[in-house]
């Protein structure tokens, strides 16, 4: 005999069902969606003037940020020859990071002496750079969080890499 009334299966069913509605209204751009019909063409077009310059500061800080990492790569493997097999692709996915963000040229970091020690700064200023770009996330537009998310997702890679070859560094 089959049981009659609302089952679990059947309410996370309909709640999915309804979830899924609301993601596929909310998802829609077209012309008149979510915005007044009745606005003017210039609250418009300062509206968009203001996103194109807060999207160019996002940007602008977030490729400082990939820079400066990128010149602690450079100074380490300048100091350090021997890890240059090792940190060369990263340094070089760092580098189409900035160059995806804006092409300009950063100042790099000072770093420590010792080999270990320059490793564990480059993992600490990974670490910081993922966070910047994971921060940026909250007021970038939506192409551009895609970006940052996937750079943010890289330097936590290079974080655990770097780790990694400080421990066999300094054992």
């Amino acid at each position: 005999m089959r049981r009659t009334g609302t089952t679990r299966r059947g309410a996370f069913t309909a709640t999915g069902a309804l979830a899924l509605g609301a993601v596929l209204a909310g998802c829609g751009d077209g012309p008149g969606h979510g915005k007044d019909s009745g606005r003017s063409g210039a609250a418009t077009a300062a509206e968009q003037a203001s996103a194109a310059r807060a999207e160019k500061r996002i940007r602008a800080a977030a490729a400082r940020t990939s820079l400066e990492l990128l010149g602690g790569y450079e100074q380490v493997i300048r100091t350090h020859p021997a890890t240059a097999a090792g940190l060369s692709p990263l340094r070089d996915a760092v580098r189409a990071h900035a160059e995806a963000l804006a092409p300009a040229g950063g100042r790099p970091p000072a770093l420590p002496r010792s080999r270990a020690a320059g490793l564990k700064e480059l993992a600490a200023a990974e670490r910081r750079a993922a966070d910047a770009h994971l921060a940026a996330l909250m007021e970038a537009p939506p192409e551009l969080a895609r970006l940052l998310a996937s750079i943010a997702a890289a330097g936590a890679a290079h974080v655990y890499l770097l780790t990694e070859l400080a421990k066999e560094t300094s054992s």
